[in-house]
């Protein structure tokens, strides 16, 4: 566990493994980067992994200000310059897909290839807005104890929260997202519910793109990452059976794999150029 300082804010990350090529994993809304806890496991033995928790999330600095993308942005990318680590491979979910759009439109020279996972080029469909706005007001004047079951439907699909195997994994994950920090994580949640798309910069995405969503995605759902897809030239779209929007959590062993087998893909494109 380790700290930083950038861009005007104190970033928690966590650094683990020591292949010679770097993954950054860029965690989801009311999550940390221990939703890629299994991925980190998994890989770690043959890449460098660093997973880092936004600004008012996890366990990062509430900041007064700074949850727009855009800020959220330039954090991300001051981070990977300080570490020193681009250009590297880059797992965004959702939020951290918003990240990884505009690191691969605007920076390509900080990343070598791009993975999004159950994430969105749109702003926030005007739908959602009301709903979310009113879950964010109780959340952070009475408590987000008070909402995490209206919160959980949107953040988990069925099969997850169905499963009674899985039934105290389900609550870990619900009280990660209770234990957040009240103000910093309303704070978030607004600069989300705000956010400007993207979708007019993803054309310019040249690099390595896998794009993967859970066919029990409501927050984004598939057609979403399908929009994605058809601007980003080369890319690939896998579904994923049985996750909702927190996929790496749902379905960690399905994600994994086809995180390992597109990373190996790039590395033999690059020997084949070579």
């Amino acid at each position: 566990m380790a700290k930083i300082t950038v861009n005007g804010a104190t970033l928690h990350y966590e650094d683990t493994g020591t292949g010679p090529e770097t993954i950054i994993f860029s965690h989801g809304l009311l999550f940390s980067g221990k939703m890629f806890e299994a991925q980190v496991a998994a890989l770690k033995a043959r890449y460098r992994c660093i997973t880092f928790d936004f600004r008012g999330q996890g366990q990062s600095e509430v900041t007064a200000t700074g949850y727009d993308m855009e800020t959220l942005y330039q954090d991300t990318v001051a981070l990977i310059e300080n570490l020193k680590v681009g250009p590297c491979h880059f797992v965004g979910l959702s939020m951290g897909g918003f990240m990884g759009m505009r690191l691969a439109a605007r920076r390509p020279d900080l990343l070598k290839s791009l993975i999004l996972l159950d994430t969105s080029a749109d702003p926030e469909p005007p739908e959602n807005i009301g709903k979310y706005r009113t879950l964010n007001l109780v959340a952070r004047w009475l408590s987000m104890k008070l909402v995490i079951n209206k919160v959980a439907p949107i953040m988990f699909g069925t099969k997850f929260r169905q499963d009674p195997a899985r039934a105290a994994e389900l609550e870990k994950w619900k009280k990660i997202i209770v234990d957040n920090h009240k103000v910093g994580i309303t704070r978030a949640v607004s600069g989300v519910i705000d956010r400007q798309g993207v979708y007019d910069e993803i054309g310019k995405i040249s690099l390595p793109t896998l794009i993967m969503v859970g066919d029990q995605d409501v927050a984004t759902i598939p057609a979403k990452s399908a929009r994605i897809q058809e601007l980003i030239a080369g890319s690939k779209l896998e579904i994923i059976p049985g996750a909702g929007h927190s996929s790496s959590i749902e379905e960690a062993a399905f994600v994994t794999t086809h995180i390992d087998q597109f990373l190996q893909s790039v590395k033999s494109r690059v020997s084949e150029a070579i």
